[in-house]
């Protein structure tokens, strides 16, 4: 039986080397004290496995790891070349029928495409290689703006450090949003960015405190959760702006409008009472800015995936 918190790296030669030490970091962590995930860096070409920039990675398994590891992970793919290794492919296949989570970061996604498991589905990538993905799999539909796409047992994610967004949403699926935090936290990254911001932000999101007018708008937001009056309107006129302008702006800022990032915030924040305390599903609904649970669940369950209890049930560590 495959756990899904056995995760095996698939490593192919000459690849870069900050995409292949993302999921080994997030899944290596070690948040608190306890080790969530365990990691198999495997090589699936014989030889010694080279990084772009020429270190050499010796790494300690090969593609029989993937027997029972419930996820797999592709960090990246050699530019320019089509087809992976035929068994590496025929391994990847047999993984995700048997029922493992399968992920491509950046190019990863072209080894994914080349197995015929993005076929149907939409996908990501780097936004400088997805016209490249779409032209060689026209079966899969390639969304070149978003930082990753979860399509349950497929993931594929944008370059660099939408790689890092990726294993941490991941993080968060399996272990519950505590430990993608604090593993956040280790590596000095925002918590959760979601998966449709946009991959390429001419003015990224601003911290609490930058000389921006959204800086005191998004914190006095998160301070306020519990508030069913604070809505769109409520932050465009503290940012002094019109709605139009103030969506405007945000989207700019951040990639996403303004009602998916407060929707968003409120649904993190129900994960982390539903983890840490005992308090029912409605009294968690009013602190978040929900009128009740029945009101709460929907949007939970398009952000999380799952209802609220369900979730409960699998992360409560009260």
């Amino acid at each position: 039986m495959r756990d899904p918190r056995t995760v095996a790296v698939v490593l192919f030669d000459r690849v870069p080397m900050f995409e292949t030490s993302v999921p080994l970091s997030v899944f290596g962590s070690d948040p608190r004290g306890e080790a969530p995930f365990e990691v198999r860096a495997l090589a699936a070409e014989p030889g010694p496995i080279r990084t772009s920039a020429g270190l050499v990675l010796h790494a300690p398994h090969g593609l029989d790891a993937l027997d029972d590891a419930g996820m797999v992970v592709v960090p990246s793919w050699r530019f320019g070349e089509a087809e992976p290794p035929a068994d590496a492919l025929d391994a990847l296949r047999a993984a995700h029928a048997d029922g493992a989570t399968v992920v491509g970061l950046c190019r990863g996604a072209f080894v994914l495409a080349a197995a015929g498991l993005l076929d149907g589905r939409r996908a990501t990538t780097h936004w400088r290689f997805a016209p490249a993905l779409a032209e060689r799999y026209p079966k899969v539909r390639v969304d070149p703006a978003v930082l990753f796409v979860d399509e349950g047992s497929v993931v594929t994610s944008a370059g660099t450090a939408a790689g890092i967004d990726a294993c941490l949403h991941l993080v968060r699926r399996e272990a519950g949003a505590r430990a993608a935090a604090s593993i956040a936290r280790r590596m000095v990254v925002p918590p959760q960015r979601s998966g449709g911001q946009a991959q390429y932000i001419e003015h990224p999101v601003p911290e609490p405190g930058v000389d921006d007018p959204l800086a005191p708008v998004l914190e006095h937001a998160v301070r306020n959760l519990h508030d069913p009056a604070m809505d769109v309107d409520a932050l465009a006129r503290r940012a002094h702006m019109s709605r139009r302008s103030f969506d405007r702006r945000f989207r700019e800022a951040t990639g996403t409008s303004p009602l998916q990032w407060l929707l968003a915030q409120r649904v993190l924040h129900a994960q982390r009472l539903l983890e840490s305390t005992d308090l029912p599903i409605d009294a968690i609904a009013r602190q978040v800015g929900f009128a009740n649970g029945v009101a709460l669940r929907p949007h939970f369950r398009r952000v999380v995936g799952v209802a609220p209890q369900p979730y409960r049930d699998t992360f409560q560590t009260v």
